[in-house]
């Protein structure tokens, strides 16, 4: 990509308006090395807004193959102290958080399964209380993506390695607005249409969602007493906006634990830690998932929905219509941050507390009173249709259409 001043506009879109960096403020950049040249501009552009100090977090994914494939057993149940408190330590000093997420989705294919999980529920368990103060939004933070040769070759197999990339460049660019002669404008009047959609739901307070579909979707969702939809932009506890991804298009809030009842297929494949996941269904039985198939990627499947007992329940609940300009480009990104704001989707494992009122003032032992699902995991899941139907049902028994052929009804 020759073009950097798109490039620059898409940095800037990220850094005053992702992760809204704030003077005097770090940053931390979560990136892949591949996408070296964009944290540049990052960095840049976030020290020309004032931060305090910008710190890079490189990672490679073939690096961390190779230590899946050759590194002894033991060296997964174990995470470094520094690892620990390096999050830690900037989450609590108030920085903020950018991540690039842009893996190859199959690079992990020939590795063991079990050892993935292992290190991914080791690494999660050290760090609780940067991911807890993320999902609370006691932190900034924001995910976007940019092209890599394996990602961009996956999802547009048909041409050579540079048309691939340019063709994830130019969809990128769209959907994320950056496009537009002022893609912050752009943004602005995102954020007020899903705002429209968040306030009607919440007006209505639904007790249940009934969900069915032609692929076999046949789920009834409790909501919690409290429960909050939530879209576009977010606030930290100090009234600092942020939008978490970009892009975005759904309206989300939190199941009851224990409420969910029937069964679920799955629409798109999903990427779990570098393997694909394609084809697979989950059947709930008082909120936990009692049975689960899939055609592709059942072991993956399988190790995260054991990772702990919060994994065995859902912790996410969201709204996206189908008309919509991921839906509408026909691409499988084979990446969460895009297919899960293609379509309509679930969580397993956490939920986010800021979805039920008053949880400022909760400690996790309330949290689940209420009906929170609390977990190391939260892995979306994408299973909305064109032909998605969704129905409300209110306290005084009212049966509200709010997904017709998996759009919207209102």
């Amino acid at each position: 990509m020759e073009n950097n001043e798109i490039l620059k506009k898409y940095a800037a879109l990220a850094v005053k308006v992702g992760v809204n960096i704030q003077k005097g403020q770090t940053l931390i950049l979560n990136s892949p090395i591949e996408c070296a040249h964009f944290a540049r501009m990052i960095s840049e552009t976030a020290f020309e807004e004032g931060a305090k100090d910008v710190v890079i977090n490189w990672n490679d994914e073939i690096s961390s193959k190779i230590r899946y494939m050759k590194a002894p057993e033991e060296i997964f149940d174990v995470v470094p102290e520094w690892q620990k408190e390096f999050y830690t330590s900037y989450a609590r000093e108030g920085a903020a958080f950018l991540s690039i997420s842009a893996s190859d989705p199959e690079v992990m294919k020939d590795v063991n399964p079990e050892r993935i999980a292992r290190f991914q529920k080791s690494r999660r368990s050290a760090l609780k209380e940067y991911s807890d103060r993320l999902m609370s939004n006691k932190n900034t933070w924001s995910i976007v993506s940019v092209p890599t040769e394996a990602w961009s070759k996956k999802v547009f197999p048909g041409v050579s390695t540079e048309e691939a990339i340019e063709k994830m460049w130019n969809s990128i660019f769209k959907i994320v607005k950056v496009d537009k002669e002022d893609p912050v404008a752009a943004w602005e009047e995102h954020k007020n249409t899903l705002e429209k959609n968040m306030k009607i739901l919440n007006d209505y307070n639904f007790k249940y969602l009934y969900y069915k579909n032609s692929i076999g979707t046949d789920l009834k969702i409790e909501l919690p007493k409290g429960h909050l939809w939530l879209g576009g932009a977010d606030k930290t506890q100090d009234g600092i906006e942020f939008i978490a991804n970009m892009p975005t298009e759904e309206v989300f809030t939190l199941p009851l634990k224990t409420g969910v009842n029937g069964i679920v297929v799955s629409s798109k494949p999903l990427n779990c830690n570098g393997n694909l996941v394609e084809n697979f269904s989950l059947t709930f039985k008082d909120g936990k998932i009692v049975d689960f198939k899939a055609e592709k990627g059942y072991d993956s499947l399988k190790h995260l929905i054991e990772t702990d007992e919060g994994s065995h329940y859902l912790g996410e609940v969201a709204l996206v219509p189908h008309d919509s300009p991921i839906s509408n480009s026909n691409i499988v990104f084979f990446n969460t941050l895009y297919d899960e704001n293609a379509s309509c989707h679930l969580a397993i494992g956490k939920a986010y507390p800021v979805c039920i009122k008053n949880s400022d003032h909760m400690s996790e032992e309330e949290l689940e009173k209420a009906g929170v699902n609390i977990s190391l995991v939260h892995d979306d899941f994408m299973i909305g249709t064109a032909d998605l139907e969704i129905t409300g049902v209110t306290y005084d028994d009212r049966e509200i259409p709010v997904f017709r052929n998996g759009n919207w009804a209102f």
